[in-house]
């Protein structure tokens, strides 16, 4: 017999497994994309970190990183990141699937936090604000970054919603 309980159970650990392999999906994507289409977002991180698109303010411009080495480090630093999130949040999903809930919730919000890491501190905070890319026409990454942290947050609190026990 299935009560109340129990079934408001299984939805949530459904919704929480679903949003984990959503996010998971969207930064698999992404990592990939960017390791096969490396140019592509070299360029945009060169550009924010060079911070040669904004307003040019002498108190802020002190900032900028040019040297292309440094550059290409911090990109292959999150692309590497991007790929172990996305490996965290596919075993996530698997064990979801497999209804090893505990393990699940776990891996679920080790990989979603390190993807609002990513995209809070890393692309809202220090690209956003430190290298003043809110200043870029061109190269402003911060609406993309907002709508992949509300999703991200969305999905981390649907996590962690307790389940009820059945009485």
């Amino acid at each position: 017999m299935t009560t109340p309980t129990s079934g408001t159970s299984r939805t949530l650990r459904l919704s929480a497994a679903l949003l984990t392999a959503t996010v998971a999906l969207y930064i698999s994507l992404v990592a990939l994309g960017n390791i096969t289409d490396f140019g592509t977002n070299q360029q945009f991180v060169r550009h924010v970190l060079a911070m040669d698109t904004t307003f040019k303010d002498d108190d802020l411009m002190w900032r900028a990183i040019t040297s292309k080495g440094l550059q290409d480090a911090a990109y292959i630093a999150i692309i590497v990141w991007e790929t172990v999130t996305a490996l965290v949040l596919i075993a996530g999903t698997w064990f979801w699937a497999r209804r090893r809930h505990d393990r699940a919730r776990q891996l679920s919000t080790y990989g979603l936090l390190m993807l609002m890491l990513l995209f809070g501190a890393g692309f809202i905070a220090i690209g956003g604000e430190w290298f003043a890319m809110w200043q870029s026409k061109t190269w402003n990454g911060l609406d993309a970054a907002t709508r992949v942290l509300v999703l991200t947050g969305i999905s981390l609190i649907v996590v962690q919603l307790p389940e009820k026990s059945a009485t």
